[in-house]
Protein backbone atom coordinates (compact mmCIF):
# COMPACT_ATOMS: atom_id res chain seq x y z
CA UNK A 1 0.00 0.00 0.00
CA UNK A 2 1.53 3.08 -1.13
CA UNK A 3 1.75 6.03 1.71
CA UNK A 4 4.72 8.01 1.63
CA UNK A 5 5.11 11.54 0.58
CA UNK A 6 8.62 12.16 -0.56
CA UNK A 7 9.83 15.68 -0.90
CA UNK A 8 13.05 16.34 -2.80
CA UNK A 9 14.39 19.94 -1.54
CA UNK A 10 17.50 19.92 -2.95
CA UNK A 11 19.70 19.66 -5.95
CA UNK A 12 20.16 15.75 -6.80
CA UNK A 13 19.92 12.68 -9.72
CA UNK A 14 16.83 10.74 -9.16
CA UNK A 15 17.22 7.21 -10.12
CA UNK A 16 15.53 3.91 -9.94
CA UNK A 17 17.38 0.94 -8.92
CA UNK A 18 15.72 -2.81 -7.82
CA UNK A 19 12.52 -1.25 -6.92
CA UNK A 20 14.08 1.72 -4.62
CA UNK A 21 13.90 5.19 -5.64
CA UNK A 22 17.55 6.30 -5.79
CA UNK A 23 18.66 9.69 -4.56
CA UNK A 24 22.11 10.60 -5.15
CA UNK A 25 22.66 13.72 -3.72
CA UNK A 26 25.31 14.76 -0.93
CA UNK A 27 23.98 11.99 0.73
CA UNK A 28 22.74 9.00 -1.57
CA UNK A 29 19.32 7.75 -0.14
CA UNK A 30 16.75 4.98 -1.38
CA UNK A 31 12.87 4.73 -0.87
CA UNK A 32 10.68 1.75 -1.69
CA UNK A 33 8.49 2.73 -4.85
CA UNK A 34 6.00 0.83 -3.19
CA UNK A 35 5.82 2.83 -0.53
CA UNK A 36 5.55 6.21 -2.33
CA UNK A 37 1.89 7.86 -2.98
CA UNK A 38 3.73 11.19 -4.05
CA UNK A 39 6.87 12.12 -5.05
CA UNK A 40 7.40 16.52 -4.80
CA UNK A 41 10.15 17.73 -6.47
CA UNK A 42 10.83 20.97 -4.91
CA UNK A 43 13.87 22.11 -6.57
CA UNK A 44 14.08 22.91 -10.54
CA UNK A 45 17.76 21.43 -10.42
CA UNK A 46 16.70 18.14 -9.98
CA UNK A 47 17.22 15.49 -12.53
CA UNK A 48 15.13 12.60 -13.18
CA UNK A 49 15.96 9.66 -15.50
CA UNK A 50 13.62 7.91 -17.95
CA UNK A 51 13.65 4.73 -15.91
CA UNK A 52 12.57 6.04 -12.70
CA UNK A 53 9.58 8.03 -14.70
CA UNK A 54 8.37 4.57 -16.14
CA UNK A 55 8.62 2.92 -12.85
CA UNK A 56 6.86 6.22 -10.90
CA UNK A 57 4.21 6.10 -14.02
CA UNK A 58 3.16 2.14 -13.75
CA UNK A 59 3.04 1.71 -9.81
CA UNK A 60 0.56 5.05 -9.67
CA UNK A 61 2.59 7.48 -7.67
CA UNK A 62 1.85 11.19 -8.36
CA UNK A 63 4.95 13.43 -8.97
CA UNK A 64 4.52 16.97 -8.85
CA UNK A 65 6.79 19.83 -10.43
CA UNK A 66 7.67 22.74 -8.40
CA UNK A 67 8.99 26.44 -9.70
CA UNK A 68 12.08 28.17 -8.24
CA UNK A 69 10.02 29.29 -5.62
CA UNK A 70 8.54 26.11 -5.04
CA UNK A 71 5.54 26.18 -5.93
CA UNK A 72 3.58 23.39 -7.70
CA UNK A 73 3.35 24.21 -11.39
CA UNK A 74 2.87 20.59 -12.93
CA UNK A 75 2.34 17.12 -12.26
CA UNK A 76 2.48 13.30 -14.20
CA UNK A 77 -0.60 12.33 -15.71
CA UNK A 78 -0.25 8.74 -17.08
CA UNK A 79 -2.39 8.59 -20.51
CA UNK A 80 -3.41 4.61 -19.18
CA UNK A 81 -4.96 4.95 -15.86
CA UNK A 82 -6.27 1.04 -15.35
CA UNK A 83 -6.65 -2.20 -17.92
CA UNK A 84 -10.32 -0.75 -18.73
CA UNK A 85 -9.72 2.71 -19.23
CA UNK A 86 -11.23 3.34 -22.51
CA UNK A 87 -14.59 1.29 -21.50
CA UNK A 88 -14.78 4.20 -18.35
CA UNK A 89 -14.08 7.30 -20.47
CA UNK A 90 -16.45 6.08 -23.08
CA UNK A 91 -19.19 5.93 -19.87
CA UNK A 92 -17.70 9.53 -18.57
CA UNK A 93 -18.00 11.35 -21.84
CA UNK A 94 -21.98 10.07 -21.83
CA UNK A 95 -22.60 11.23 -18.59
CA UNK A 96 -26.26 12.91 -18.21
CA UNK A 97 -26.70 16.54 -17.20
CA UNK A 98 -29.18 15.87 -15.25
CA UNK A 99 -27.31 13.71 -13.22
CA UNK A 100 -24.48 15.82 -13.41
CA UNK A 101 -26.52 18.42 -11.70
CA UNK A 102 -27.68 16.32 -8.86
CA UNK A 103 -24.38 15.27 -8.01
CA UNK A 104 -22.92 18.77 -8.39
CA UNK A 105 -25.70 19.76 -5.52
CA UNK A 106 -24.69 16.83 -2.99
CA UNK A 107 -20.81 17.76 -3.24
CA UNK A 108 -21.98 21.66 -2.54
CA UNK A 109 -24.29 20.63 0.20
CA UNK A 110 -21.70 18.23 1.73
CA UNK A 111 -19.06 21.18 1.67
CA UNK A 112 -20.86 23.25 2.77
CA UNK A 113 -22.19 21.09 5.46
CA UNK A 114 -18.46 20.63 6.70
CA UNK A 115 -17.88 24.30 6.50
CA UNK A 116 -20.48 24.68 8.98
CA UNK A 117 -19.12 21.96 11.07
CA UNK A 118 -15.89 23.08 11.22
CA UNK A 119 -16.98 26.39 12.41
CA UNK A 120 -19.30 25.24 15.15
CA UNK A 121 -16.02 23.47 16.58
CA UNK A 122 -14.36 26.66 16.60
CA UNK A 123 -17.20 28.65 18.42
CA UNK A 124 -18.43 30.45 15.51
CA UNK A 125 -22.41 29.12 16.08
CA UNK A 126 -24.15 32.04 14.33
CA UNK A 127 -22.47 31.62 10.78
CA UNK A 128 -22.46 27.75 11.78
CA UNK A 129 -26.43 28.09 12.15
CA UNK A 130 -26.50 30.24 8.49
CA UNK A 131 -24.56 27.65 6.68
CA UNK A 132 -26.71 25.28 7.82
CA UNK A 133 -29.80 27.05 6.36
CA UNK A 134 -28.00 26.96 3.25
CA UNK A 135 -27.99 23.53 3.16
CA UNK A 136 -31.24 23.01 2.78
CA UNK A 137 -31.53 25.52 -0.15
CA UNK A 138 -29.45 24.08 -2.47
CA UNK A 139 -30.81 23.42 -5.96
CA UNK A 140 -29.36 21.60 -8.66
CA UNK A 141 -26.31 22.42 -10.19
CA UNK A 142 -26.14 24.97 -7.22
CA UNK A 143 -28.48 27.41 -9.25
CA UNK A 144 -29.07 30.22 -6.64
CA UNK A 145 -25.33 29.79 -6.05
CA UNK A 146 -25.34 29.18 -1.85
CA UNK A 147 -21.83 28.14 -2.54
CA UNK A 148 -20.24 31.21 -3.32
CA UNK A 149 -22.63 32.77 -0.48
CA UNK A 150 -21.26 30.28 2.24
CA UNK A 151 -18.07 30.88 1.10
CA UNK A 152 -18.18 34.46 2.22
CA UNK A 153 -19.85 34.14 5.39
CA UNK A 154 -17.33 31.14 5.87
CA UNK A 155 -14.06 32.70 5.23
CA UNK A 156 -14.95 36.06 6.92
CA UNK A 157 -15.89 33.82 9.97
CA UNK A 158 -12.85 32.27 10.41
CA UNK A 159 -9.88 35.42 8.95
CA UNK A 160 -11.97 38.02 9.69
CA UNK A 161 -14.58 40.84 7.79
CA UNK A 162 -11.76 42.12 6.01
CA UNK A 163 -10.42 39.13 4.64
CA UNK A 164 -10.68 38.54 0.83
CA UNK A 165 -9.65 35.34 -1.06
CA UNK A 166 -7.92 37.70 -3.98
CA UNK A 167 -5.78 39.65 -1.19
CA UNK A 168 -1.70 38.74 -1.80
CA UNK A 169 -1.90 37.47 2.13
CA UNK A 170 0.57 34.07 3.47
CA UNK A 171 -3.25 32.71 4.51
CA UNK A 172 -4.30 33.11 0.93
CA UNK A 173 -0.66 31.48 -0.07
CA UNK A 174 -1.37 28.77 2.13
CA UNK A 175 -4.43 28.12 1.31
CA UNK A 176 -4.12 28.26 -2.76
CA UNK A 177 -0.73 26.13 -1.90
CA UNK A 178 -3.20 23.25 0.04
CA UNK A 179 -6.35 22.97 -2.17
CA UNK A 180 -2.78 22.21 -5.21
CA UNK A 181 -1.90 19.79 -3.09
CA UNK A 182 -5.63 17.77 -2.36
CA UNK A 183 -6.20 18.63 -5.80
CA UNK A 184 -3.34 16.40 -6.96
CA UNK A 185 -4.21 13.60 -4.43
CA UNK A 186 -7.68 13.53 -6.32
CA UNK A 187 -6.16 13.73 -9.47
CA UNK A 188 -3.96 10.70 -8.87
CA UNK A 189 -6.89 8.54 -8.22
CA UNK A 190 -9.12 9.87 -10.33
CA UNK A 191 -6.18 8.78 -13.23
CA UNK A 192 -5.41 5.67 -11.72
CA UNK A 193 -9.11 4.61 -12.23
CA UNK A 194 -9.23 5.43 -15.64
CA UNK A 195 -10.88 8.37 -15.53
CA UNK A 196 -10.10 11.64 -17.72
CA UNK A 197 -8.92 14.27 -15.24
CA UNK A 198 -10.12 16.81 -17.67
CA UNK A 199 -14.10 15.65 -17.79
CA UNK A 200 -15.58 17.78 -15.35
CA UNK A 201 -18.98 17.33 -13.43
CA UNK A 202 -19.70 21.01 -12.76
CA UNK A 203 -16.22 22.52 -13.69
CA UNK A 204 -15.73 22.29 -17.43
CA UNK A 205 -12.65 25.51 -18.22
CA UNK A 206 -11.21 24.41 -21.47
CA UNK A 207 -8.16 25.14 -20.24
CA UNK A 208 -8.48 23.28 -16.91
CA UNK A 209 -6.92 19.76 -17.10
CA UNK A 210 -8.26 18.62 -13.74
CA UNK A 211 -11.96 19.49 -13.89
CA UNK A 212 -13.04 16.00 -12.53
CA UNK A 213 -10.44 16.81 -9.81
CA UNK A 214 -11.70 20.62 -8.71
CA UNK A 215 -15.53 18.94 -8.43
CA UNK A 216 -14.68 15.89 -6.09
CA UNK A 217 -11.92 17.73 -4.08
CA UNK A 218 -14.74 20.81 -2.99
CA UNK A 219 -15.60 19.11 0.26
CA UNK A 220 -11.85 18.23 1.67
CA UNK A 221 -11.20 21.82 0.97
CA UNK A 222 -11.82 21.93 4.72
CA UNK A 223 -8.76 20.05 5.67
CA UNK A 224 -6.92 22.45 4.24
CA UNK A 225 -8.98 25.06 5.77
CA UNK A 226 -8.30 23.59 9.33
CA UNK A 227 -4.81 23.19 8.84
CA UNK A 228 -4.11 27.24 7.92
CA UNK A 229 -6.37 27.99 10.79
CA UNK A 230 -4.08 26.38 12.95
CA UNK A 231 -1.47 28.09 11.73
CA UNK A 232 -2.49 31.37 11.10
CA UNK A 233 0.48 32.11 9.38
CA UNK A 234 2.06 35.34 9.14
CA UNK A 235 4.43 34.63 5.94
CA UNK A 236 4.42 31.77 3.87
CA UNK A 237 8.09 29.87 3.32
CA UNK A 238 9.75 26.47 2.61
CA UNK A 239 8.76 25.61 6.77
CA UNK A 240 4.95 26.45 6.09
CA UNK A 241 4.60 24.47 3.10
CA UNK A 242 6.10 21.24 4.79
CA UNK A 243 3.47 21.77 7.57
CA UNK A 244 1.06 21.87 5.15
CA UNK A 245 2.37 18.70 3.69
CA UNK A 246 1.36 17.17 6.56
CA UNK A 247 -2.13 16.93 5.39
CA UNK A 248 -1.46 13.71 3.23
CA UNK A 249 0.36 12.15 6.16
CA UNK A 250 -2.15 12.22 9.10
CA UNK A 251 -3.57 8.95 10.50
CA UNK A 252 -7.25 8.73 9.67
CA UNK A 253 -10.08 6.65 11.57
CA UNK A 254 -13.05 5.60 10.22
CA UNK A 255 -15.65 3.28 11.97
CA UNK A 256 -13.61 2.27 14.25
Amino acid sequence: MSWRVVVIENQAKLDYKMGYLVVRGIETKRILVDEMAVLLIENPAVSVTGILMEELTAKKVKVIFCDSKRNPVAELSPHHGCHDSSAKIRTQITWEQGAKDAVWRDIVSEKIRKQADFLREIGRGAQATLLSEYVGQVELADASNREGHAAKVYFNALFGMDFTRSADTAINAALNYGYSIILSAFNREISANGYLTQLGIFHNNMFNHYNLGSDLMEPFRVLVDRKVYEMNPTEFDKDEKHAVWTLLDQRILLDG
